[in-house]
C-alpha cells in the first residue's frame, strides 16, 4: 500500500532476530487504485511484524488538511509465488466499533496475489457493506504489473468502491488505474541514500490524470 518503506529494525531481546519494522513514506498526493484521497501531501507510516510466511501490520495515511486513514492487514506467503491476506480499512473520524451496513466504519477485503519474476497479479474482494466508509460490498479490484529495465507498468480495474458515482449510481466494472512508475536512489553518503518513486497515473473511468512523487527519510 505504501509507495516506499524505510525500515528501522527492532531487535527481539530473546533471539536477536528482527521481526518488527517501522517506517514512514512521504508522498505528494495519496492516490489509491486510481482515486485520490485527501488533499495535498501526505505522510504514510507503517509498523509491521514478519515471521516466516506470516506478516501483520498497520499502515496509515495522514495529510495536513484533516484526512486520516488507518488500515490493519495480515498476509501469508504461499508456495509457487502465491500469497493470501486480509485488510481492514478504517477512517479514524468514524466510530471504531460500528460494523453496521448503514454507517459501518470498516471495510474488510480479501487479497490474493501472485508474483513470478518481473510480473505480479493481484485480486481483491471487499465482502461487507459499510456506509460510513463508503463500502458497497462485493467490490472487486484486479491489478497486473510488470517491471521493465528502467520503469514499471501497471493496469487495474474494479467496480463498486473504485468506480461508484453517487450522482449517477454508476459502479460498473471498469479500468480505473493505468500507470507508469520510475524509481531511483539519491545517494547522500556511502552508507545512506534516499529512495524516490515517481508515478504517472490515469483513471479512464473518472477521466483524471495524476502525477505523484514519493520519498523516504
Amino acid at each position: 500500500m505504501a509507495l516506499l518503506t524505510f525500515s528501522i529494525s527492532l531487535y527481539s531481546q530473546e533471539d536477536g532476530s528482527k521481526p518488527f519494522t517501522a517506517g514512514a513514506d512521504f508522498v505528494s498526493s495519496y492516490i489509491w487504485r486510481g482515486s485520490k484521497f485527501g488533499t495535498g501531501p501526505a505522510v504514510q507510516p507503517v509498523i509491521e511484524y514478519s515471521k516466516g510466511i506470516f506478516t501483520a501490520g498497520a499502515w496509515g495515511s495522514f495529510d495536513f488538511n484533516g484526512y486520516q486513514e488507518v488500515d490493519l492487514y495480515l498476509n501469508f506467503a504461499l508456495p509457487a509465488g502465491f500469497s493470501f491476506g486480509i485488510t481492514d480499512y478504517y477512517l479514524p473520524d468514524l466510530e471504531y466499533f460500528d460494523y453496521s451496513n448503514e454507517s459501518g466504519s470498516h471495510a474488510f477485503e480479501a487479497n490474493l496475489g501472485f508474483s513470478k519474476g518481473d510480473f505480479n497479479l493481484g485480486f481483491n474482494y471487499i465482502f461487507n457493506e459499510a456506509g460510513g466508509i463508503g463500502s458497497l460490498g462485493n467490490d472487486i479490484y484486479v491489478e497486473a504489473g510488470y517491471s521493465l529495465k528502467y520503469f514499471g507498468l501497471f493496469l487495474g480495474a474494479g467496480n463498486g468502491w473504485h468506480t461508484y458515482d453517487p450522482e449517477s449510481g454508476h459502479d460498473n466494472f471498469s479500468i480505473c488505474n493505468i500507470g507508469l512508475e520510475v524509481s531511483k536512489d539519491i545517494i547522500i553518503t556511502d552508507t545512506f541514500n534516499i529512495p524516490v518513486l515517481g508515478q504517472l497515473i490515469f483513471n479512464p473511468d473518472k477521466e483524471q490524470l495524476f502525477l505523484v512523487i514519493g520519498f523516504t527519510l
